[in-house]
């Protein structure tokens, strides 16, 4: 068979398709399993994981509307990682909330001339300020955990800044967001599997995937920009 441009689009599109529709049948299962207590998981936690999954799907998509889904997300966390004693993970989701809605309208207008925000790369410094903060924030919340009892001190401040750097990074979508969250992934599906919450680290480990796609799609997209600047220059 050959590939032709339009036969590959298309078998895209039937990919993309054959994802909206697993993902909204494994979601309407968990939600009606949970519903009826056919399965052991909290509506709570279900909810969470289907709005996480859409979020970054829409993310990795560069979709604005992942920033409302992430929103509701967030607020799902906040109750189900307060009945867990991971409180830095359920102030994480707070500020979450406040940087959802910067990055919601950041993407729509701040581009150039106020126009929709592309896809770009951060310099050497902000990348550096990035590094200090997350390893200052680390050890001074790392301590303050530990007074207050969390359950995982070290890694839920690590988690969290590292969390919080990514996410700020997002906000302006620049590509160096996906390697931030891909490293706290790696800490977040051990540490809910050790908390019992299997369904939270399955979504976890299922962002982590979608992170290593999101990362793909975006240098794709970043390099098409660049061409096509190199050509118009």
């Amino acid at each position: 068979m050959v590939y032709t441009p339009d036969s590959s689009l298309a078998r895209w599109k039937l990919l993309a398709r054959a994802d909206v529709l697993v993902g909204s049948a494994v979601s309407l299962v968990l939600i009606i399993g949970s519903w009826c207590h056919w399965l052991p998981l909290g509506l709570t936690e279900v909810f969470g994981f289907v709005t996480g999954g859409i979020c970054v799907w829409l993310t990795v998509k560069e979709n604005v509307w992942n920033w409302p889904l992430g929103i509701a997300n967030d607020i799902f966390f906040v109750f189900l990682f307060l009945s867990s004693r991971l409180y830095a993970d359920m102030t994480l989701q707070v500020v979450y909330i406040i940087l959802g809605l910067l990055g919601w309208y950041w993407w729509l207008y701040g581009g150039e001339q106020h126009k929709e925000l592309r896809v770009g790369t951060a310099d050497t410094v902000t990348l550096a300020i990035v590094a200090v903060l997350v390893v200052i924030s680390t050890v001074g919340m790392t301590v303050f955990l530990t007074h207050v009892k969390d359950s995982a001190p070290f890694w839920d401040a690590l988690t969290t800044t590292l969390s919080l750097a990514a996410q700020y990074l997002l906000t302006r979508k620049l590509i160096e967001n996906w390697y931030l969250w891909i490293m706290a992934d790696l800490i977040y599906v051990p540490l809910y599997a050790s908390k019992h919450l299997f369904l939270t680290a399955i979504l976890y480990a299922l962002f982590l995937c979608m992170c290593l796609a999101g990362l793909s799609q975006w240098r794709r997209t970043w390099l098409a920009q660049r061409d096509v600047a190199l050509a118009i220059s």
